[in-house]
């Protein structure tokens, strides 16, 4: 088992805070002069919370963009240590192709991360309650002001709603995977009664991942393995289109008398996510939720002993796509395998409010501010995005993507599963719209300390 050096990993590598810290705030920066920059950098760096942390009223971390790490003076050859997608950033016309980032979703058209609006630091704030993030949130802003070398481009606020679901209406943040060396297991098994524990490396870069390799460590020259102890964290800003999923699930259940009743709504909802409103998975559960007004985080379960063939939850469903589990092949041992080497860590949280009425457009805009870490980002993030999420054929389905997150421009189809045939629904329209993004790195405190000097 790998024996994790809490003290220099980042402690947002290791969790949410969502429990004790539901307020967060994400601040975007842009380098002006770098010499500044590493003062400033300097007196943040104490404020940085690291594993062996326990905090309960506020969290701050700390990433970087490629371009930022040039700007400290990384030469092309130690930058090319890094991941290829973090060297090339999330708006190159490679990445975009790979993410399916087109139409209102292009670069073009990003509030951040793109050319008019690129991105060097994203300091990640986490608080107890909105007042303290104010102040921690003024204090930085304050110190920004000052003569630091870095100009603020963006500040997005996020947060965790009461019951922890997003705007689509569903539970968010279940069957999320543990880090081998740490007490998440026992914590998670203890919750929910099942845990699925990969090795560090998955996550955490200077470790043995599920592949039994240690993934190449970043280096520059004064510090061979400045990589260690760190990780790349992906970001994507996601506005979701509450009252267009709505109404597309109201006229789409339209029965022979005209009406559509919220019943049939939320069970063709809850096929298009793999789960019910409550978490619940629609496998075990396909005809009712079984915890309609409460939060059901059942994750023991799999796909080719009780669903093989998606007659409960539909073989292109969301949650089936972006995790298989035992379903990929024909073999449920050799799929169990194939999967843990594509799993990431999401850490992401809901921004704008709640909307009233999910039939109606108030105009305002709603989404998650998607985020999440893993060791290898075209192994793990990009591959659940390219071959799993926009994958036309996906396990032998024809011209369908994710009901919900997937790229329209070829297929807008959810075939559900049936005997003795399946039925389809058709057109479905786009329900998510990416506003903004970028790759960082998140180094541990050894190495940040050394971008500092």
């Amino acid at each position: 088992m790998a024996q994790l050096t809490f003290s220099d990993i980042q402690g947002f590598v290791l969790s949410s805070y969502a429990k004790n810290m539901p307020c967060a705030n994400y601040v975007l920066l842009k380098i002006t002069d770098i010499k500044t920059c590493r003062h400033w950098l300097a007196t943040i760096i104490p404020k940085v919370t690291t594993g062996v942390d326990r905090k309960d009223d506020f969290c701050l971390n700390i990433a970087f963009t490629a371009t930022a790490l040039q700007k400290f003076g990384f030469t092309a050859d130690e930058l090319v240590t890094f991941s290829v997608p973090f060297q090339e950033g999330m708006s190159t016309l490679t990445r975009q192709q790979i993410l399916g980032d087109d139409g209102d979703s292009a670069p073009t058209r990003w509030f951040w991360g793109n050319e008019e609006n690129p991105v060097d630091v994203l300091l990640l704030l986490f608080a107890k309650d909105e007042d303290q993030l104010d102040e921690q949130l003024a204090i930085i802003k304050t110190g920004i002001d000052q003569p630091s070398g870095v100009q603020l481009i963006k500040s997005l606020s996020a947060g965790r709603q009461p019951d922890s679901k997003e705007h689509f209406g569903f539970l968010d943040g279940v069957g999320q995977p543990v880090i081998e060396g740490t007490d998440q297991k026992a914590r998670q098994l203890s919750r929910t009664g099942h845990a699925t524990e990969l090795k560090a490396g998955e996550f955490v870069l200077g470790y043995e991942n599920e592949m039994q390799k240690i993934d190449p460590l970043p280096a520059i020259k004064r510090m061979p393995e400045f990589g260690k102890n760190g990780t790349y964290l992906v970001f994507r800003q996601i506005e979701q289109h509450v009252h267009s999923l709505w109404n597309y699930l109201k006229e789409t259940t339209i029965g022979a008398n005209g009406q559509s009743n919220l019943q049939d709504q939320e069970k063709l909802a809850a096929k298009m996510t793999g789960r019910w409103k409550s978490g619940a998975p629609i496998t075990d559960h396909p005809d009712a939720d079984p915890n309609p007004s409460g939060v059901n985080e059942d994750n023991n379960f799999n796909f080719a002993d009780r669903d093989k063939s998606g007659f409960g939850c539909p073989v292109g469903s969301h949650i089936r796509r972006t995790n298989p589990r035992d379903s990929l092949f024909d073999d449920p041992a050799i799929s169990l395998l194939t999967v843990k080497r594509h799993r990431i860590i999401r850490r992401g949280r809901s921004y704008g409010d709640r909307t009233k009425d999910v039939y109606q457009n108030d105009g305002k805009e709603r989404g998650l501010h998607f985020i999440c870490i893993n060791s290898n980002i075209e192994r793990q993030f990009e591959f659940i995005q390219q071959t799993w999420v926009n994958n036309l054929n996906f396990a032998t389905l024809d011209h369908e993507t994710d009901p919900l997150i997937g790229h329209r421009s070829e297929a807008n189809l959810l075939s559900s599963q049936a005997c003795p045939a399946r039925t389809r629904i058709h057109n479905l329209p786009d329900f998510v719209t990416t506003k903004g993004g970028a790759y960082f790195f998140m180094p541990g405190m050894q190495a940040l300390k050394e971008l500092a000097k």
